[in-house]
């Protein structure tokens, strides 16, 4: 029991967002895609993925290999085989549809009143052919289509398909409750199996049922017969009552009620959000709390919130050295710039102050934990910023010429201005400037430095611009040198 607390305290806001954002786009991608070949497909997939990840956890290393092998081929297969069925869910009009939207019911076809035209056709020898999409996008399949989008009824299908009627040769889509399209040109079969009696409608209807789910129903001109294609089967239908049970199953049209399919379809949802939930938390308990990884990582101390009276003059230590841990695919993508440690100076006073650092001054990225910390201490040394007028001296180096001594030396300015702790400044007498050469001094008397202060928590003011003209002036010995 306090193993199982532990764990819920230690699970955060952001993971708790990270997992509902994550199944919810798992329960998108599901309605978007149910019902259709690629997401049969897409679940053989994540089969095979959970299937590679309990090999791996039990040490099967080629079984593991082999599996992972086959998942990603798998993977470029549902893109080209089913790009069309891909596409056609992509293709939404606006980001709602797609985002929280919900495919559109389907619409009930008049099933009957078709069944009844089409063994009315056969009756008087007109031959017909009538596609009913299934999951599938026909866009690729079907060519020469003429839009129609309208209504079904009796009479627009005898008009469509009349003898010598401009589009009677060609196929009619039926969508809903309406014909969208006429005059369509179906792939025809190269089967050869087909009886001799079949003429190019039934080949079309067959080429048409192989490369798509679509349900084909054909009328033969000649001997008057009705038959469906579907999945590569052609067969014989006696009756408008056999055609409507044929159509409607292919339609997966509802046997209830609306409001119980209503119902149906809730309790559906409501389980694949559910499912969504529990496949994503696993995945992220599999990247979060297993496979724990220790390393240990070297960061730079920040000091944050320091009083605007105080400086800092001195450290204990720059840097901290952290044992983090973690899941290993966390701590692969771990970059030291998303670690740091700030402590915070806010309660510090004049002189030398001690910090504990803890958990809460080290910054770590979501799912990486702190095991160790060294120094667990570390030593401040603050005092007040004050400013003093210290005089500047020539730092010289090297030796002169023979025969050449240094006179008249002087420095401009001959003092600046310098900020810093008071305790510091009280210690330093005179600064000093960078090393001047005695052996590279120009003849014409002048030269410049830059000032070098020390140690390096003080600082020039705004003033001075921390170089010095130095004027001096060489003779000839026997006067004694300088040094």
């Amino acid at each position: 029991m306090g193993g199982f607390l532990t764990f819920i305290s230690s699970i955060r806001w952001q993971d708790i967002v990270d997992v509902l954002i994550n199944s919810y786009i798992l329960l998108r991608v599901y309605i978007l895609f149910q019902g259709t070949n690629a997401f049969r497909v897409l679940v053989g997939i994540t089969s095979l993925w959970l299937a590679q990840e309990l090999a791996a956890s039990l040490g099967l290393i080629l079984t593991s290999w082999a599996i992972r092998g086959i998942t990603a081929a798998a993977a470029i297969i549902i893109i080209v085989v089913f790009r069309n069925e891909i596409r056609s869910v992509l293709q939404v009009r606006n980001i709602k549809a797609f985002l929280w939207g919900f495919p559109s019911r389907v619409q009930h076809t008049p099933v009957d009143i078709i069944a009844d035209s089409v063994f009315q056709m056969a009756n008087k020898r007109i031959g017909a052919l009538l596609v009913f999409p299934g999951n599938q996008d026909l866009g690729e399949v079907i060519h020469g289509g003429i839009p129609w989008n309208g209504q079904v009824s009796n009479e627009m299908l005898m008009s469509i398909f009349w003898h010598n009627g401009p589009v009677h040769d060609g196929a009619a889509i039926v969508k809903g409750e309406q014909i969208v399209e006429v005059g369509a040109i179906l792939p025809l079969t190269r089967r050869h199996d087909l009886p001799s009696q079949y003429g190019t409608r039934h080949r079309a209807a067959v080429g048409l049922a192989e490369e798509a789910d679509a349900l084909v129903v054909v009328v033969s001109e000649e001997r008057g017969k009705v038959s469906v294609a579907k999945d590569r089967n052609l067969v014989r239908v006696a009756d408008s009552r056999a055609l409507s049970q044929l159509i409607k199953k292919h339609l997966k049209m509802p046997e209830i009620s609306p409001a119980s399919q209503r119902k149906r379809e809730m309790l559906k949802l409501v389980g694949a959000g559910f499912v969504s939930f529990l496949i994503i938390s696993g995945i992220w308990l599999a990247f979060t709390r297993g496979q724990d990884t220790i390393i240990a990582l070297n960061v730079p101390i920040e000091y944050v919130h320091r009083p605007a009276s105080y400086d800092i003059l001195d450290t204990s230590v720059d840097e901290a050295r952290l044992q983090l841990f973690g899941s290993s695919a966390l701590m692969r993508s771990l970059s030291p710039e998303q670690v740091a440690v700030r402590v915070d100076l806010s309660k510090a006073t004049k002189g030398r102050n001690i910090f504990a650092i803890t958990q809460d001054d080290v910054i770590l990225p979501p799912g990486i934990a702190l095991n160790r910390i060294k120094p667990s201490t570390i030593e401040v040394t603050l005092d007040t910023p004050t400013t003093r007028k210290i005089p500047v001296q020539v730092d010289w180096t090297g030796r002169l010429p023979e025969n050449v001594g240094l006179v008249d030396v002087s420095v401009t300015p001959a003092s600046v201005d310098v900020t810093g702790g008071s305790a510091t400044l009280a210690k330093v007498e005179t600064v000093y400037t960078c090393p001047v050469r005695l052996d590279k001094l120009p003849p014409s008397g002048t030269t410049s430095a830059e000032i070098v202060l020390s140690p390096p928590s003080l600082k020039l003011s705004a003033s001075s611009t921390g170089l010095v003209t130095i004027h001096y002036r060489l003779v000839k010995s026997p006067i004694p040198r300088n040094r």
